[in-house]
């Protein structure tokens, strides 16, 4: 049941009209677990019980750590949460990974095992994470486990975010269960305007871009260095566009139910630096790395060496974490190196030239670009093909600069540029140019910068401009929307 299709608009209305009609909070919350398996059993139903016994481990787990008073005894019911989660990641996510790793070291002396047939249930990365941290918060004290089982359920399963994130920590979540679910004029209304926003980037500029990327992507070989450069600036918008109008949807769907997800992404492609990069890219695990893995690395806390290792070291695993392929371990290696690299550099700024902010900003999306490479590619070898594409080293003799490309691209710098006068200041209301308040005025809307969801827009008057604004957006995707929409890119991980 994919956003973008009608059966899921269908789901959802019906789903908002019985938590509109139906006042009692237990009840609500009910009748959400109930939707939210439904959600989930749509792609598969026979892995619904994995998901169901994922949460009963992890709630006998919080509960046992917090009944424990020997220290022992709530590091065992942590191991048995986090072993229980990371062995159901490996066996489903890695384990032919491994052998195929194994087979290839093992092959020359006529020994292999054979790949096994193992279907990867959809969002496994992203809620085998969220119960992570719910049972490592318990363990810390950060967080008092749920009472109600029911409850635990309704977190572990919640449909917007369940597939591919944000992930949503029970500190975030569990707190507004205490209030009254459903929903109200003001939540649709500027849910909706979220969700709308994340159709226009998945539609109309990540799915018209996936064809120019994928027919690229599938023989570098044959194509000019022209063409790889349209093909690698396509891919970086289509990533990003996809990602992150997945998490805009998300994040729309459950303001209109009655919840607030923390904020997915904040214009990544303006970061100065690298650093900048991974505060704004796919936040919510970036700081569950940082959290989870970094921090209980070490940190910064052992010098400076151990430093620049645990940052290596963790990218290096969230890189695996997006799928079980060397390509990716590279992607995060490189980020990962990076990252250091620039930690030493913020050190030494000091003695140093500061780099100019544009300087900055285009070494970064340069950066970031060509590390896209690797982690579309299909294999190494096509990775190597590229790069050497890319800087003329060698390249086919076909050439594609397709019309839509620049429409796309044309659509991001303004929506960028959009969202840096808007979005990127502290006050924007205050700090908006007479122009930029007009504008937002004659649409009937205004930016507010909500503590846990980030920017949103949120309606303050109907005006027939924003109105025709509307309609507009609407029959611009039903007509020049692909008529078969691609899967989001990250339901493969």
């Amino acid at each position: 049941m994919v956003f973008t299709s009608p059966r899921f608009a269908a789901f959802l209305v019906l789903l908002l009209v019985i938590l509109a009609l139906v006042h009692r909070r237990e009840a609500n919350k009910r009748i959400l677990a109930v939707a939210s398996c439904i959600f989930y059993a749509a792609w598969d139903w026979r892995y619904l019980s994995l998901l169901l016994a994922v949460s009963v481990i992890d709630y006998f787990s919080a509960n046992r750590i917090v009944a424990n008073s020997s220290r022992s005894g709530r590091k065992r019911w942590l191991l048995v949460s986090i072993i229980s989660n990371l062995g159901l990641l490996a066996y489903f996510k890695y384990c032919n990974f491994f052998i195929g790793n194994f087979n290839a070291l093992t092959g020359c002396f006529g020994f292999t095992i054979p790949h096994l047939d193992i279907l990867l249930p959809v969002g496994i990365s992203f809620f085998t994470f969220k119960t992570m941290s719910y049972t490592i918060d318990v363990f810390r004290g950060h967080l008092q486990p749920c009472s109600s089982w029911l409850d635990y359920v309704t977190f572990v399963t919640f449909f917007p975010e369940l597939i591919a994130g944000p992930i949503v920590r029970g500190s975030v979540f569990l707190p507004q269960m205490g209030r009254v679910i459903g929903p109200s004029t003001e939540r649709v209304v500027s849910g909706s305007s979220l969700f709308l926003m994340g159709m226009i980037k998945k539609l109309f500029i990540a799915d018209r871009l996936s064809g120019l990327a994928d027919s690229y992507f599938a023989a570098p070989e044959l194509f000019t260095s022209a063409s790889a450069w349209c093909a690698v600036v396509a891919y970086t918008i289509q990533i990003y566009c996809d990602f992150s109008g997945y998490s805009d949807m998300a994040i729309g769907t459950a303001r209109m139910i009655g919840y607030d997800l923390p904020e997915n992404f904040r214009m990544p492609y303006l970061s100065l630096n690298i650093t900048d990069f991974w505060r704004r890219w796919h936040i919510t695990l970036s700081t569950w790395l940082r959290d989870y893995l970094y921090i209980p690395l070490g940190g910064n806390r052992h010098g400076t060496f151990k430093t620049y290792r645990n940052l290596t070291l963790t990218m290096l695993l969230g890189g695996l974490w997006h799928g079980a392929s060397w390509n990716f371990v590279a992607w995060g290696g490189l980020h990962g190196g990076t990252l250091a690299l620039h930690k030493m550099y913020s050190k030494r700024t000091e003695r140093l030239a500061v780099m100019p902010p544009v300087l900055g900003w285009s070494l970064t999306l340069l950066f970031v670009m060509l590390c896209w490479v690797p982690f579309r590619s299909r294999s190494f070898h096509d990775t190597i093909i590229i790069l050497k594409s890319l800087f003329g080293v060698s390249a086919g003799p076909y050439q594609f600069l397709p019309f839509w490309f620049f429409c796309c691209l044309s659509l991001c710098l303004i929506g960028h540029w959009l969202g840096f006068m808007w979005m990127e200041k502290p006050q924007p209301l205050a700090s908006q140019t007479s122009f930029e308040k007009r504008l937002l005025a004659s649409l009937g809307f205004h930016i507010e910068h909500h503590p846990i969801s980030g920017a949103i827009l949120f309606p303050r008057q109907v005006t027939a401009c924003g109105l025709y604004v509307i309609v507009f957006v609407l029959l611009m995707l039903f007509f020049f929307a692909p008529l078969i929409t691609n899967p989001f890119i990250y339901f493969q991980f």
